[in-house]
């Protein structure tokens, strides 16, 4: 039976991004501009590119102004957004897997910056996999201080996440089962990168997507990195 496609997308973006900040000024960090445009609209362009109806986010309390943007220019998208202040990724994380519509997640960071088209074919390629499958996005691009290696096998199965080296890196772009989304780990993970550590060590179906060029944006130099990717250059 074919799997039915992915229609609903969440954003985790309740980070400060202390290090994207300019000296005496303050930019909520998915309203940093990349290549001229805001760390979440080049999300959530890439939700509409890849036929994605509905749109969850979570933002830092006093980022309301991210909201009110985002409700402007994406009403489209239906966006239902949450301000709180986390503790950690994973808890942003359980907080848009409880709070969107049901059904399998398509779940990115807000700063993971990739061509529409490449988004676009991740988000059909992982429309295919198994239902009861978690899917992530891989890359080869390593261009993060502290990359999260995946380990797979002959046919694109991860079988270890974590450690020093792997053969690739993950691309914080995720696709959740339903039956995953209610699933709370106990004891609950200090980030969202040990929670997927946990789902291989515990023998989890994980299917690794490849994408290309995604940027993982923290600091002034990944934004630097992406714009020159975007245009073409090395």
């Amino acid at each position: 039976m074919t799997a039915p496609p992915i229609r609903h997308g969440a954003v985790i973006a309740a980070g400060e991004g202390s290090r994207l900040q300019r000296p005496g000024e303050r930019v909520s960090k998915p309203l940093v501009a990349v290549g001229g445009r805001a760390l979440i609209g080049r999300v959530l362009e890439n939700f509409r590119a890849a036929g994605i109806s509905t749109a969850t986010m979570i933002f830092h309390p006093r980022d309301e102004a991210c909201a009110a943007w985002v409700r402007e220019r994406f009403s489209d998208l239906s966006p239902t957004i949450v301000l709180r202040s986390t503790r950690s990724s994973y808890e942003s994380f359980r907080v848009v897997l409880a709070t969107a519509p049901p059904g399998r997640l398509l779940v990115s960071a807000v700063d993971s910056v990739c061509a529409p088209e490449r988004f676009r074919k991740f988000v059909e390629d992982a429309s295919g996999q198994p239902e009861e499958s978690y899917v992530l996005a891989v890359t080869d691009l390593v261009a993060d201080e502290k990359p999260l290696w995946v380990r797979r096998d002959e046919n694109g199965r991860i079988r270890a996440i974590g450690g020093s080296a792997g053969d690739a890196v993950t691309a914080g772009i995720y696709v959740v089962p339903a039956r995953g989304r209610s699933a709370e780990m106990q004891p609950p993970p200090a980030r969202l990168r040990d929670y997927l550590g946990r789902l291989a060590d515990a023998g989890e179906s994980l299917v690794a997507v490849p994408i290309e060029d995604v940027v993982d944006v923290d600091r002034p130099e990944d934004v630097a990195l992406a714009e020159r990717l975007e245009e073409g250059r090395p």
